[in-house]
């Protein structure tokens, strides 16, 4: 092939996992979506992209004529694909499957389908890893920015939070993607920006690149979380002790459960010792500490409170 007629710009593969979603809100996100790609191949960044769309619902959100009228509704995208999987799946086994799905982008992003994205924003984290050293970059998220800490200078953060974040396709497998046999949900991206690091590769907050994230707020501005995610991430932080080699840390949280008023956190370390007990867990890794970042229950510092 000549230097003339070789396809330039990258392929972009973009998943995200449905779970009884609105199919109005499927909408908001891919006109957002058929937007940035027009933008994309409009100016030679992209010559390719394209949507997975995973559905863990108990019944399919979208009929095949959906479908049908999801992809004449955003010309710019070159393909969108509906799975379902007819069982809630969990994220980190969701996206998996999704990426497994397709082996010819050059990049893949993780959506959540209530996140609508600023037109240049997938371009703004493309531009990132131009830097090789880069492995993982995430966007800002409105109207609640994530408080996690960030170098000023150069981007550089503990982990990035898969609402809406990029990844080289390489890498991911590589990686073998997201450690499912350890997470459903939550602190799975964690985990992987942490094997990232691992990696010698850096892990970049692009605030350049904003997305918009709709979220349940009380009346003075709180993020208010569900059951579901009181129970996951409560699980999802003994996983994360005891992956990342922190015994002492894994036993306070252990304690602190034990003695909650909140029935999901004591359910979260009873589910915790099945595991331990019929040996489900993976081996610790990084006992220098050289990696993880655990501070007080968190993952990184945080610039402010929620």
């Amino acid at each position: 092939m000549s230097e003339e007629s070789r396809p330039t710009g990258v392929v972009i593969s973009v998943q995200s996992l449905l779970y009884h979603t609105p199919i109005e809100s499927i909408e908001r996100m891919l006109d957002a979506l058929d937007n940035s790609s027009r933008i994309g191949l409009e100016e030679g960044v992209c010559r390719g992209f394209v949507v997975t769309l995973g559905d863990g619902s108990s019944s399919r959100v979208l009929r095949d004529e959906d479908v049908d009228a999801l992809r004449a509704r955003c010309p710019h995208i070159h393909e969108i694909r509906y799975h379902w999987f007819a069982r809630n799946v969990g994220t980190a086994q969701g996206h998996n499957a999704m990426a497994a799905l397709r082996d010819d982008a050059d990049y893949v992003i993780f959506s959540n389908p209530d996140v609508v994205v600023e037109p240049r924003a997938v371009w703004r984290m493309l531009e990132v890893f131009d830097d090789p050293a880069v492995g993982f970059v995430e966007a800002k998220q409105l109207p609640i920015e994530h408080p996690k800490d960030f170098s000023s200078a150069t981007g550089q953060t503990s982990w990035a939070t898969t609402a809406f974040a990029m990844t080289p396709s390489d890498l991911f497998r590589q990686l073998e993607g997201f450690d499912a046999q350890t997470f459903f949900m939550y602190c799975d991206d964690v985990d992987y920006s942490w094997r990232v690091r691992e990696a010698d590769r850096t892990v970049v907050y692009q605030p350049a690149a904003v997305v918009f994230h709709d979220k349940y707020l009380s009346t003075d501005a709180r993020w208010q979380p569900t059951n579901a995610e009181v129970r996951y991430s409560a699980e999802a932080s003994l996983l994360m002790a005891h992956k990342w080699s922190r015994p002492r840390l894994l036993k306070r949280i252990l304690k602190m459960y034990d003695a909650s008023d909140v029935g999901a956190q004591r359910a979260a370390a009873a589910e915790f010792r099945r595991r331990r007990s019929r040996g489900l867990l993976v081996e610790p890794r990084d006992p220098q500490h050289r990696i993880g970042t655990f501070v007080k229950y968190g993952y990184a510092k945080h610039r402010y409170s929620l």
